[in-house]
């Protein structure tokens, strides 16, 4: 990948919404991607188990995958710099270096997903604290962008950094046995093949959460408290924002991770919702005066990835596990990150191309349309909202309440 970003336009941060006309944005990479390796026994791993771990990760992640991947991208920045856009590109590290706090070691994920670990809410970057260990030092892969943004000036907030040394995680049911399958639940096993997603909750320890549990609009910003966003993250997320600001909290409307596959707003007014987790009665109060497009009918997930996880991911995530590690090889999207998509302006947006009831909809809304290639969004965890993150747009900051 060419990282052409020293020599480009840098203006001064500036994002308040989601829809207002894009100026300047990133694009994650998949550059140095392997599967991640988190080791949390206090008996450290031997020189032939690493070696062995290694070597099972790296075959999790062959070249013609990530090829494709990186394409994509590609694809995506030039389409973006055909429409006006200013894309910047990260800088990631080896991603396959093991570190290390006193209470765990792991490999890092990847560079892909840059809106995940960021929140940017006008002049203000805000660096999200995971409740992954393996996304520890992924928000560094972007500081050459932010110090290039910092010459012009904006304030910079990280979260802090959680010890993650307890159960983050408990699970969302006693027993995968007690679980009452929703209809929810039984139309994401039709969408990809037969798996049903294992659900968690997070403990209420430290700050924990991840940007893309967030919806900007203004002076008000809907987080979902989820798998990947507690309440103390809510918390604290307000209290730096300050009384400018208002931070609404929702946890009816989704069970999991990032709320841009449930809650995408268009413009003013008017918002998508994911009508398998929303509905009238569910949708959060932010939105009583607003028209909502409730939609669905996502594409299945692809073939190609679902056949590339069961052959090769699944089986070398169960060996890994059972030497001991834990890693990120059973994780994939749910279908309805296809309704992941990213406004250019309050009347264009950039949609995966196998979306095709998405974009009829969106159409027959009078909006215009760019259908992108995105091959491999479910292994990736993300779609195109979440593989860029926009830093410059033309918008004030304005109440829509």
């Amino acid at each position: 990948m060419k990282n052409n970003f020293y020599i480009k336009v840098f203006s001064k941060i500036n994002s308040h919404n989601e829809w207002d006309k894009l100026k300047e944005i990133i694009v994650g990479t998949s550059t140095g991607t392997m599967a991640t390796l988190t080791w949390k026994n206090k008996k450290q791993p031997s020189e032939e188990l690493l070696t062995k771990a290694y070597d099972l990760a790296q075959k999790a992640c062959p070249k013609w995958f990530y090829d494709e991947v990186e394409e994509d991208l590609n694809n995506l920045s030039s389409t973006l710099e055909s429409l006006g856009v200013i894309v910047h590109r990260p800088n990631p590290f080896d991603l396959t270096e093991m570190y290390g706090t006193p209470f765990w070691k792991t490999t890092s994920n990847n560079i892909y997903n840059t809106r995940d670990l960021h929140l940017v809410v006008g002049n203000s970057v805000i660096e999200s604290p995971s409740y992954l260990e393996s996304r520890y030092y992924e928000p560094t892969a972007l500081y050459p962008i932010w110090y290039k943004y910092f010459e012009s000036g904006f304030k910079w907030i990280a979260g802090p950094k959680p010890m993650l040394n307890y159960e983050v995680k408990p699970p969302y049911y006693r027993s995968e046995d007690d679980r009452e399958l929703t209809e929810e639940d039984k139309k994401h096993i039709e969408l990809t093949g037969g798996r049903l997603e294992k659900l968690h909750k997070l403990a209420e320890k430290e700050i924990i959460f991840e940007a893309a549990n967030t919806v900007r609009m203004g002076k008000d910003l809907l987080y979902l408290i989820s798998s990947s966003g507690n309440e103390l993250g809510a918390k604290w997320l307000q209290s730096v924002l300050g009384d400018e600001y208002k931070v609404h909290t929702t946890r009816d409307i989704y069970r999991s991770s990032h709320i841009d596959s449930t809650v995408m707003c268009l413009k003013p007014g008017l918002v998508l919702l994911n009508d398998t987790r929303v509905n009238e009665k569910s949708c959060p109060n932010i939105f009583k005066s607003w028209d909502k497009l409730y939609f669905s009918d996502v594409a299945p997930t692809s073939e190609a990835e679902l056949k590339h996880q069961k052959e090769v991911r699944d089986p070398i995530g169960y060996e890994l596990e059972e030497m001991g590690f834990q890693t990120n090889l059973h994780d994939m999207s749910s279908p309805w990150v296809g309704l992941n998509f990213l406004s250019v302006d309050p009347q264009t947006v950039i949609v995966d191309e196998r979306q095709s009831g998405l974009i009829k909809l969106l159409e027959s809304n009078k909006f215009d349309v760019v259908p992108i290639r995105m091959r491999h969004i479910y292994t990736q965890g993300g779609g195109i909202h979440c593989a860029t993150l926009d830093t410059v747009r033309e918008s004030k900051l304005e109440s829509y309440f």
